[in-house]
């Protein structure tokens, strides 16, 4: 079945600016909430925010075999479950009704009332209903960066990394949409030269730049994906934060790994770009070398060329760029990922939530978190209006910004934007 939605030269009849992240080529998925306090699935073009449940009410879907309230529900976890042939028939249909030649829904006011809105009367809401959520740490460069901060940098990179896509199961149950704010946590940490812990507010948050991936219903259990099939259950990505408390995670980390540093919050951002939207941006990964065992190799353009900024805004502050890094640097692939995710049997569900791991690429300005930028701490970075951050202070907001971009077109993922704030205080 042809992917008709990302012709390069196709124009919708709205309004799109320059640059913008949502022309016609993209239809993201997400969840929004009107002004009339419904939940509706919808999709973005522009600045507009589309009422696929009110489409759907009006016919626009027919011919493809959907359940009858498949849009008006409050996550897109039964969509995905339908499957890829689902997913790139509505898309395609989506983009038919948006297209600059069909009068369909632009010549009729009445329709357009009930199915559009501008993006400033909706909320956006956390698109799936995240079952299981598993974070991987897959850039080279960050793993040695960490290796080489906390053990020896002659052996930056434990053994077993170059082998298999090392990861971890993390928590659904605070995985927030953009622009829900945070609070630092609490925990315990050892001091510099103590030998006891103290329980207190965490004073080395940090941000970690990653992506994260959607997934369908994959298999049963006992029942492994081949890395060939990996990407058909993929169903699209988001731009993540996944928060860190790094002197709580010092002292709590050995010998079981992230825990409490790791699961008070993680931010995604609210539109779900889809695989297909993302298909002309494949380009090749990095070489892997000693070659991975048979079940992860693969041919071919597996990683994408995902723009990746990180912003950090103080409190009535203009915000300042302090990171550029790209997706396509990652060493192990998402399909890599997954195939090695369900190897031993696991079973994946629809709205499951693969996190990539930091994001780093190789000079200093694309590294993935302030424990990297900074060095620890070390060498801070000076912001616009002069102050200077080691790591991230109360009431800053942090900002991740995504897109992919070639001589004809431009999609992109929005933003992830969330701010921290003082400890919880029990009232």
């Amino acid at each position: 079945m042809p992917n008709t939605t990302n012709n390069p030269i196709r124009k919708s009849w709205l309004t799109v600016r320059e640059n913008s992240d949502f022309p016609i080529q993209n239809i993201p998925f997400g969840v929004f909430l009107t002004k009339e306090d419904v939940i509706t699935i919808g999709t973005r073009i522009g600045d507009y925010a589309i009422d696929l449940g009110a489409l759907q009410q009006l016919d626009y879907f027919e011919g493809i075999d959907l359940t009858d309230d498949m849009f008006m529900q409050d996550t897109l976890n039964d969509f995905i479950s339908d499957g890829k042939k689902t997913w790139r028939l509505v898309r395609n249909r989506i983009g038919d009704i948006f297209d600059s030649s069909n009068p369909k829904l632009r010549d009729n006011p009445e329709h357009r009332d009930i199915v559009i809105f501008n993006m400033e009367d909706v909320e956006m809401q956390l698109p799936v209903l995240i079952g299981d959520y598993t974070d991987f740490y897959s850039s080279k460069e960050h793993a040695t960066n960490v290796g080489k901060m906390f053990r020896d940098p002659e052996n930056a990179l434990l053994p077993n990394w170059l082998h298999l896509p090392v990861g971890y199961h993390g928590r659904s149950s605070t995985i927030i949409p953009s622009g829900i704010p945070i609070h630092r946590p609490m925990g315990q940490t050892l001091p510099n030269g103590e030998t006891t812990p103290v329980f207190g507010p965490s004073r080395l948050v940090d941000f970690e730049l990653e992506t994260a991936f959607i997934t369908t219903d994959a298999n049963i259990m006992g029942e492994n994906i081949p890395i060939n099939e990996a990407e058909d259950y993929i169903f699209g990505m988001v731009l993540l934060n996944d928060w860190s408390a790094r002197d709580i995670q010092k002292w709590e980390y050995v010998p079981l790994g992230p825990f409490l540093a790791k699961n008070f919050a993680s931010s995604i951002s609210p539109w779900i770009v889809t695989m297909d939207a993302l298909e002309p941006f494949r380009t090749k990964g990095p070489t892997q070398e000693p070659t991975p065992l048979p079940y992860l190799q693969q041919k071919g353009k597996h990683a994408f060329d995902i723009n990746l900024e990180v912003y950090i805004e103080p409190e009535n502050t203009e915000a300042t760029l302090v990171s550029k890094s790209n997706f396509k640097y990652m060493y192990w692939s998402m399909c890599q990922q997954l195939a090695h995710h369900t190897s031993n049997g696991c079973r994946v569900n629809s709205g499951d939530m693969m996190g990539s791991g930091t994001i780093s690429g190789p000079t200093p300005d694309s590294f993935g978190s302030m424990l990297e930028l900074t060095w620890g701490g070390k060498n801070p970075i000076v912001l616009k209006d002069g102050t200077e951050r080691k790591f991230i202070n109360d009431n800053d907001t942090v900002i991740f910004k995504g897109y992919c971009q070639n001589r004809t077109v431009r999609i992109g993922f929005g933003e992830v934007s969330t701010k921290l704030l003082p400890p919880f205080v029990r009232k």
